[in-house]
């Protein structure tokens, strides 16, 4: 069996099964995941992701990015900040709302915006709005990401909270053959205490975690 892509245990249980996939989860830190086999490659992912009509001038997605925006905001404060937007997609709209709340923010992506010598500095906070569910290797990615942070700084995540197998066999979120990990409230416990985290939660679906050290 694959080990987990979050913590790399080999304890996993079968937990979902569908037309499309076979999802695992860890026994140690709760992550469901899809099977390795059942995976797009990078072509059918970019294809996928190129649908998306992600439009600057889109009322109803500022305000659903506005759930993220605002609690992020709270606690960066209003002294100008440097901030990293990753996994930003080909529309940044919330690049731009942080800008004008007055941050200066970068922008990554791997597909739209690859400039990989965004990762040459760290940041006062990094956001990462509807992309960690993407990760094939969240451990990586999370580690790369906490790395780019400034102690005292923040890691903002948006996503959507898995739940029990019932909820799951249901959910729409899991539809979305790009969507790959699905975190919990447990699995971002466990996130917290394993790299010294202080952890919120704020309504459904944002996560905000500060780095300590």
């Amino acid at each position: 069996m694959q080990p987990c892509p979050l913590c790399q245990h080999l304890h996993a249980d079968k937990f979902h099964q569908d037309k499309h996939r076979r999802y695992y989860r860890c026994q140690h830190c709760y992550l469901i995941y899809v099977d390795e086999a059942d995976r797009f490659d990078a072509k059918a992912e970019k294809a996928h992701y190129d649908c998306h009509k992600n439009n600057l001038e889109d009322e109803g997605y500022r305000t659903f990015l506005s759930r993220f925006s605002e609690p992020l905001l709270q606690r960066v404060g209003e002294t100008p900040q440097q901030g990293l937007d990753f996994g930003c997609g080909p529309g940044p709209l919330l690049a731009h709302m942080m800008r004008e709340a007055g941050h200066h923010i970068e922008l990554y992506d791997i597909y739209y915006t690859p400039d990989k010598s965004v990762f040459n500095k760290q940041y006062d906070f990094v956001s990462c709005t509807e992309a960690i569910e993407h990760f094939y290797q969240p451990q990586n990615e999370l580690e790369l990401l906490l790395s780019l942070i400034k102690p005292g700084g923040w890691l903002g995540i948006m996503t959507k909270l898995a739940r029990d197998e019932s909820a799951f066999a249901t959910w729409h979120y899991k539809s979305d053959l790009t969507h790959v990990s699905f975190f919990s409230r447990e699995t971002f416990e466990f996130v917290a205490k394993r790299y010294r985290l202080e952890l919120e939660f704020v309504g459904d679906d944002v996560i905000l975690l500060r780095k300590t050290q």
